[in-house]
C-alpha cells in the first residue's frame, strides 16, 4: 500500500479507537513521560512537544509536567505556508489560550516568542513501526527539521492501534530514537534500526 493509503487507513483507525475510548478513561493516559523517556532528557534541556488535535496522542500534560520539571517548553511554529518549521517557547503551558491557528490549522504560539532547538522532541504521527519508522501527515515538516538537527532526541507518541509491521519508507524518512503509546515505551532505538 502506498503512503497515501496507508495515512488515510490508520487514521480511520485512530479516530475509531480515541471515538471508543471513554472520557474517563482518556483523561488517565498520556500524563507525563515514562520514567524510561524522562531520563533519556538532559536535566533543565527545552523540549518540543505539538499541540494535538482530537485524535492524536496528547502532549499537552507532557507540556505541563515538563515545564514544572524545570525544562522550557516549545511547540513548532510557522510563519506561513511554505516556510520551514521552526520551535518557539512556549511560556505557559497551562494556558492554551496563548494558541492561535498557524497556517496549517494546528495551534501554535500566538505572540512573538524566542525561537529555541530542543534537544527532545515529541513527534506526532499516523503510523510507527516496533522498530521506530514513523510515518508522518505527509508534508515533511519534521522529517526536514530532525535532518537538520540530528543529535535532536526523536520520541513519538501514539495510540497502540498505529502500529503496523512494515511502512513504505522513502531516503528522507528521519526514524524515532523511541516511541510511548498508552501502553508501552519502544526504544530507544539505535537509529540504523528503524531503516
Amino acid at each position: 500500500m502506498n503512503k497515501a493509503g496507508l495515512r488515510a487507513k490508520l487514521r480511520a483507525r485512530r479516530r475509531a479507537h480515541v471515538a471508543a475510548l471513554p472520557d474517563r478513561v482518556r483523561g488517565l493516559l498520556f500524563h507525563r513521560p515514562p520514567r524510561a523517556i524522562a531520563e533519556l532528557i538532559p536535566p533543565g534541556a527545552s523540549v518540543g512537544v505539538y499541540a494535538e488535535t482530537a485524535e492524536e496522542a496528547p502532549a499537552s500534560a507532557y507540556a505541563r509536567w515538563l515545564f514544572e520539571a524545570g525544562h522550557p517548553v516549545a511547540l513548532p511554529w510557522f510563519a506561513e505556508r511554505g516556510t520551514e518549521m521552526a520551535f518557539r517557547v512556549w511560556d505557559n503551558p497551562f494556558d492554551a489560550e496563548t494558541l492561535e491557528a498557524g497556517p496549517w490549522s494546528v495551534r501554535q504560539i500566538a505572540a512573538p516568542g524566542e525561537h529555541v532547538t530542543p534537544a527532545a522532541v515529541f513527534v506526532p504521527l499516523v503510523g510507527f513501526t516496533a522498530t521506530g519508522a514513523r510515518l508522518g501527515m505527509g508534508a515533511g515538516h519534521y522529517d526536514r527539521w530532525l535532518a537538520a538537527y540530528p543529535h535532536t532526541l526523536a520520541i513519538g507518541l501514539a495510540w497502540d492501534c498505529q502500529e503496523v509491521a512494515a511502512l513504505p519508507l522513502e531516503a528522507h524518512d528521519r526514524p524515532l530514537d523511541a516511541i510511548v503509546t498508552a501502553t508501552r515505551v519502544l526504544g530507544p532505538f539505535k537509529r540504523s534500526q528503524a531503516r
